[in-house]
């Protein structure tokens, strides 16, 4: 039986609950939004089966990948409407046209993240583009096995802890199953992107033209599209863009449908700024059980980052992927696609993204951040990252300690060219 004495031993796989045989496991979101699972005692037979699928109790070994290379897209459109290089959209249109199933995460209809599963060419859009909110699996692992039980070939996307429960569900090697991981900074709260995402109609309505004519209930804007990713103004400096459509009305009546939207760079936009300070990821984040290649995958998708020092041919802003081949099987499978490539070392590729094996560090702002949102709601977003900044005071002082401890330095290093021997020969 699952029991969890802390909460940073579990990564929400959803494994444990796949795998009993009872359907004695539920997962219940927490005051944050993570989703854990909760045992009903009352039917579980305590045959173990939920332990032994857990990657975090059951972890794997490290491992370097086989190969590694930068890529890109040959396609500008889709590579544009990637997060990287437009890796994912190749492979997956492989496995697709072989006839079988790709699993992704994708938004649905209320704008919150899980995992789903699509037969055709188009359905792969959803699955294209980051998505930085853990997704609910639902029962995408069972369904998994379903598909790999009649035959089909299954690519089966997803965060590296995902890929580790998912494995360690089904319990063995499967021919016709490719697995792919990325390179993963952590996932953020459920619960503070729903907040977030309820508060972009505000932002949108701030957007609209004043001489608009809106409802008078004061209805939308609806939201109709969210990119984490947005490259309009580079892959480096990426954007998260919304936007939405509202109803405008004339002589009281609905007149037409206006669409409104705003963009903002990743530097700047709320959410992103708190995500990327480590505020509120789910606390097994901070002690991965999946990096440095754990998870098991074939292979491991991520933006190059420091492409342009490694290898600065292949940078040309709108994106380029890393690729790390981590199998024979997902070795086999890159070689089969056409896509311009330069294999670089591991050791190049791990400069620019140490997260490939390094976990986000947890602080005390972690704990400040969420005793503020109890009261402040999102606004604690910024009232903690403003306390995680340095005053100009502060930044005055440490640029005079480091010019201090310089000066000394070179004193130190005067006095003893002076005060050697072998100057004092020379005299």
């Amino acid at each position: 039986m699952i029991r969890l004495s802390q909460k940073q031993d579990c990564c929400g796989c959803t494994a444990c609950v796949q795998k009993c045989p009872k359907q004695s496991i539920r997962m219940e979101a927490d005051e944050q939004g993570f989703l854990y699972p909760q045992i009903n005692k009352n039917t579980c037979i305590d045959c173990g089966l939920c332990e032994k699928v857990c990657p975090v109790l059951n972890f794997n070994d490290k491992r370097v990948p086989l190969s590694t290379y930068a890529a890109i897209n040959q396609d500008t459109d889709i590579r544009l409407k990637s997060s990287s290089g437009g890796m994912f959209y190749l492979l997956a249109k492989k496995i697709i046209e072989e006839g079988g199933v790709v699993f992704g995460a994708k938004f649905n209809d209320r704008w919150e993240v899980e995992h789903g599963y699509t037969e055709t060419l188009d359905g792969l859009s959803l699955f294209m583009g980051s998505k930085y909110v853990q997704s609910s699996i639902g029962e995408s692992i069972a369904k998994v096995l379903e598909f790999l039980k009649i035959g089909r070939a299954v690519l089966f996307s997803g965060t590296p802890c995902q890929i580790a429960g998912l494995r360690k569900f089904l319990g063995k090697e499967y021919a016709q199953l490719l697995t792919i991981d990325i390179v993963c900074h952590g996932v953020p709260s459920p619960k503070i992107w729903k907040d977030y995402v309820n508060d972009i109609p505000l932002r949108l309505k701030k957007t609209t033209k004043k001489n608009l004519v809106l409802s008078p209930l004061n209805e939308g804007p609806i939201v109709t599209g969210i990119t984490f990713r947005n490259k309009y103004n580079g892959w480096k400096k990426y954007s998260f863009t919304a936007k939405g459509n509202v109803l405008t009305y004339q002589n009281s009546e609905p007149s037409s449908t206006y669409e409104i939207s705003f963009r903002e760079c990743f530097t700047n936009n709320l959410f992103m700024k708190g995500f990327l300070a480590n505020l509120y990821l789910r606390p097994s984040c901070y002690s991965c059980p999946a990096k440095s290649g754990k998870s098991g995958s074939d292979i491991t998708l991520g933006d190059f980052w420091g492409i342009q020092n490694v290898m600065p041919s292949m940078d040309d802003d709108k994106g380029t992927s890393l690729v790390m081949l981590n199998t024979e099987k997902g070795r086999q499978i890159f070689n089969t696609i056409t896509c311009e490539k330069k294999e670089v070392s591991y050791s190049k590729a791990l400069s620019g993204n140490l997260a490939i094996e390094q976990s986000p560090q947890k602080t005390q702002y972690v704990t400040d951040f969420w005793k503020c949102y109890s009261t402040e709601g999102l606004n604690a977003i910024s009232l903690t990252i403003n306390k995680m900044r340095p005053s100009q005071l502060a930044r005055i002082k440490n640029r005079i300690c480091n010019l201090y401890r310089l000066i000394i330095k070179r004193l130190h290093s005067i006095i003893k060219i002076k005060t050697s021997p072998y100057t004092k020969n020379r005299k």
